[in-house]
């Protein structure tokens, strides 16, 4: 009897394996297609996006009296939300979703698109991941509901499409990856997604280079021995970067309340404002400012030659612009801003520009995101490892020293900075 017994239990417990085999092999297939169709459809779309912010941002240098259309513009893309988009939350609502309080629309992902697209037209200082993040979650959240996927799928399926979207636009898949997971709640990783977000963000990266989207790559150079003192530079430097990119987000939150006070009509807002984006762009005498600034970072990077203020001129622009109804993002501003002043204070501190430049980028980066692990990521893919120390210093020093601040108003530090301990704290107190 206790010999039947035996056997029976060895059969019950072969079945369970098997059955918990044969469930962990098909949910592993069933995301690897998955993460293979949102890279393919969302590294398609925004290849397409790419190629045309670089038609519409050629067209502007050569004919600069585009830039004059600014506040029409502007009025324009106002109408558009306002009668299209009246719920879009942009990329907040995004960030929603994964945290299961909310749906991306699918008409975010056109009207994105469009208002970015005409924002680069006009020379509105303004990035274009905002786009990516927002065409990526909603195109991966309409994918999802065809898929008929259930409420914790969608949530996945949303974070595939940020991934493969941020992917395909800047060639760092790695960080793309890891950005869709960490950005939401920080302090929590949504490893659920690691698989899928990694499939999509390779495939979207390797479609884009097919449609001649080349991956974004800067030479650091003059990087000397980590020694104490070194560090102890390349630290000071980090800390003024934490303090730059928390003024940044105070910037942009404090802006936006005051416009709204100053001019409760939305469209008489962005005429006004626009109108001085003009004015204060003539009175510098320089187009640098214009769209997302990655010429400046290759500039403060590779050269490390840059003008002194230039990281203040690009901080006060992008407010500008993406407080009075522009669309696009301040992901590449705050590289820029943080490429620039790395590169100044380097000179100013006796240490590599190049590298200061480099560091200063991703420690500016981290101090808006709070994302530390991006940041590191996105140092390696874009700059290499010879420096990495440096950077590893740079992302550590601004993420503590940042304090609880982002881009993002529903961006939430559930562990605690500075205490091993759960906080749930808002990062727009």
């Amino acid at each position: 009897m206790s010999k039947k017994k035996k056997t029976h239990n060895s059969k019950d417990i072969l079945r369970y394996y098997c059955n918990r085999i044969k469930k962990n092999a098909g949910s592993l297939v069933k995301w690897i297609l998955i993460a293979f169709l949102v890279g393919f459809v969302v590294g398609g779309i925004s290849s397409l996006f790419s190629h045309t912010l670089s038609t519409v941002t050629s067209a502007r240098e050569n004919h600069p009296w585009i830039f004059y259309c600014l506040p029409i513009v502007g009025m324009l893309i106002v109408l558009m939300y306002k009668k299209i988009g009246k719920e879009d939350g942009g990329t907040n609502q995004v960030f929603s979703t994964v945290r299961a309080k909310d749906e991306v629309p699918f008409r975010s992902a056109p009207l994105i698109f469009i208002s970015t697209t005409l924002t680069h037209l006009v020379g509105g200082s303004a990035g274009r991941e905002g786009a990516a993040i927002q065409l990526g979650g909603s195109i991966g959240n309409q994918l999802g509901r065809w898929l008929k996927l259930d409420d914790a799928d969608m949530h996945v399926i949303v974070m595939c499409g940020m991934s493969a979207a941020f992917s395909a636009l800047f060639g760092t898949p790695m960080a793309a990856a890891i950005f869709a997971m960490e950005v939401v709640s920080v302090g929590v990783m949504y490893y659920t997604a690691l698989l899928p977000c990694v499939v999509s963000a390779l495939i979207a990266t390797n479609f884009a280079a097919t449609m001649g989207i080349d991956p974004e790559a800067f030479h650091v150079v003059g990087i000397p021995e980590l020694t104490m003192w070194n560090g102890w530079k390349m630290g000071l430097v980090a800390l003024a970067c934490a303090g730059v990119s928390t003024f940044f987000c105070l910037m942009l939150k404090h802006a936006g309340k005051l416009f709204r006070k100053l001019f409760k009509n939305s469209y008489l807002r962005v005429l006004v404002i626009g109108s001085v984006i003009i004015v204060l762009t003539m009175l510098l005498q320089t187009t640098d400012y214009m769209g997302a600034g990655t010429h400046l970072i290759a500039s403060a990077i590779e050269g490390g030659d840059v003008n002194s203020f230039a990281f203040f001129w690009k901080m006060i622009l992008t407010v500008l612009t993406m407080k009075i109804g522009f669309r696009g993002g301040e992901i590449v501003p705050s590289f820029c801003i943080g490429a620039t002043f790395g590169a100044v204070l380097g000179s100013v501190i006796g240490l590599s520009p190049s590298l200061c430049g480099a560091a200063g980028m991703v420690a500016v980066f981290c101090g808006v995101t709070n994302c530390p692990i991006t940041s590191i990521l996105i140092a390696f893919e874009l700059f290499g490892f010879e420096g990495s120390a440096y950077y590893i210093i740079a992302v550590a020093v601004s993420y503590a020293a940042s304090g609880y601040y982002s881009l993002y108003k529903d961006q939430t530090i559930v562990y605690s900075k500075y205490k091993a301990q759960y906080v749930n704290k808002s990062t727009h107190m």
